[in-house]
Order: structure tokens, then sequence, then C-alpha cells
């Protein structure tokens, strides 16, 4: 009886390439390849110079950098050197420097002294104090402008344009009585001007006055409010004209209109009026 042999799996996990040479995928590694122990440094600079390496070693063991430790923050120094050459690091050359300085410091310390010469300009460490008290003023001013807020970093401006054929929307103000009563006093006090003595008096009709502003009114789209009277007729005539203005805006006759707040008032005829 023969066997049955059973059917391949449809789906079957590829395993993946280590690399392509050439364009063709290599599954397994050479058996003779040799990696070097140092083929692959990553280098980290955290510090931006000597000084900013001191500062850092004082605030983690927290020294008071007016009483320099020299001893401990040299052999911490030295340590940090050894282990940059141990990575074939290439040091700066003010790193070398700043060693030099620390071990003149500690050399000086070591010498005996003199009673006398106790004053601070004796101390072989005061330069040096001197100097991390500079920079650590300059590197918190520099923190402190790099927190503030910067444009394109922690907030960005926008800018927007109106469309081509945008048209606002003007809403003129209403006239109210009061801008009527302040219009008609500067109407008043030029009125005065042209005041004379009348032998006769004269009889004056509102509802003439009011069809001869509409007739005044038929001429031109707008009026101006001064155009509705004639100075000429005196305190009486003014008053005439007014009372038709009034009367022609309550029965809806004409409309008042003003662009402009405290502008000058125009009239015009309603649009029920005009048909």
């Amino acid at each position: 009886m023969d066997e049955q042999t059973l059917p391949e799996p449809l789906t079957m996990q590829h395993p993946l390439p280590l690399a392509f040479v050439r364009g063709e995928a290599v599954l397994e590694r050479p058996e003779d390849l040799y990696i070097p122990p140092d083929a692959l440094e990553v280098l980290l600079d955290a510090f931006e110079g000597p000084l900013d390496f001191l500062l850092y070693l004082i605030r983690k063991h927290k020294f008071d950098i007016v009483q320099l430790p020299v001893l401990e923050i040299t052999q911490q120094y030295m340590e940090y050197i050894e282990l940059m050459q141990e990575m074939n690091f290439e040091l700066a050359a003010e790193y070398l420097v700043m060693a030099a300085m620390l071990a003149e410091i500690k050399s000086r310390l070591l010498l005996p002294r003199h009673q006398e010469s106790d004053d601070d300009e004796a101390d072989p460490r005061a330069e040096l104090i001197r100097r991390l008290q500079e920079y650590e003023v300059f590197k918190q001013a520099a923190s402190d402008l790099d927190a503030l807020p910067r444009q394109e970093r922690d907030y960005f401006s926008g800018q927007a344009k109106l469309a081509d054929n945008f048209q606002p929307l003007v809403i003129l103000p209403e006239v109210a009585v009061e801008d009527l009563v302040l219009a008609l006093k500067d109407i008043m006090k030029r009125a005065k001007d042209f005041q004379h003595h009348h032998i006769q008096r004269e009889q004056m009709s509102t509802r003439e006055r009011m069809s001869r502003i509409l007739a005044l009114l038929q001429q031109k789209d707008y009026v101006p409010f001064e155009a509705c009277f004639e100075l000429e007729e005196g305190r009486e005539g003014v008053v005439v004209s007014f009372l038709a203005i009034l009367e022609l805006s309550k029965e809806k006759l004409i409309t008042l209109t003003q662009v402009a707040l405290f502008g000058p008032i125009h009239l015009k005829v309603a649009t029920g009026a005009e048909a």
C-alpha cells in the first residue's frame, strides 16, 4: 500500500536576510566573517567645554563652589579624561589645558604656605572659582533665554486672506429722534442770522411743505437734511419744514439714513412710496 504524501502548507515564513550584497540576499553569516571590537562606537558630547564639565561635577556631588575641593574634582575629571581616551575620542585642547590647570592648583595647595599671606589672592583656586561663577551666571542666563516663547518653535503666526469677491456687510446706524433734534439745533442756529422784522405774517401750511419736500426728493435719490430748509423764512419756516419731515417719516413716505455715527443725515423716498 502506497504511502500518502502530506500536502505542503499553503504559507511558509521565509527567513529575513541579514544583508543584500550586489542585489542578492544573504541569509546566513559567513564562517570567516570577523567583526573588530571597535567597529561600532557611539560617542555622546554632553558637555560644552571643561568649565561646563567642572560645573556638572560640582552640582552632581553637591560641592560648595566657593570652597572648591580640588582633590575630588581632579579625580573625577581625570576619570572622564581617561574614559574618553579609552574610547579613542579626540579630546579638545581646552580639556587638556584644564587638566593641567587642576594639576597645578593641586600641587600649589600641597606646598607649605606662610601665615602672613592668607588673603584670597594667595589662594590658587581663586581664579578658577571666579571663572566657574561667571560661567554659571551666563549658563543660567542662556537657559532663561531659551525658555522664553520662541516663534516657529513654541507658537506660530497665522494669516488670513479675504476672498477677491468678498463684499463687506455695511450696517447703517438708525436715525433716532435725538439725532434729528441735534440737526435741527444747528439749523435753528444758522436761521437766526436771517431773521428780520415782518410787517405782515405769512401763513405756512405743513401739508404744502410736505408736498414740496416730496417733490424735491423725486429729483434726487438722496437729499441732505439741510437742503429741506429755507433759512430766509426764519424760525417759522424752519419749524414748519421740520414738522413736515416728521410727518413724512411717521407716514413712512420717506426714509432717514445716516452713513456714519454722528454723520450728516440724508432723506430718501421710501420704497413703498416710490411706486
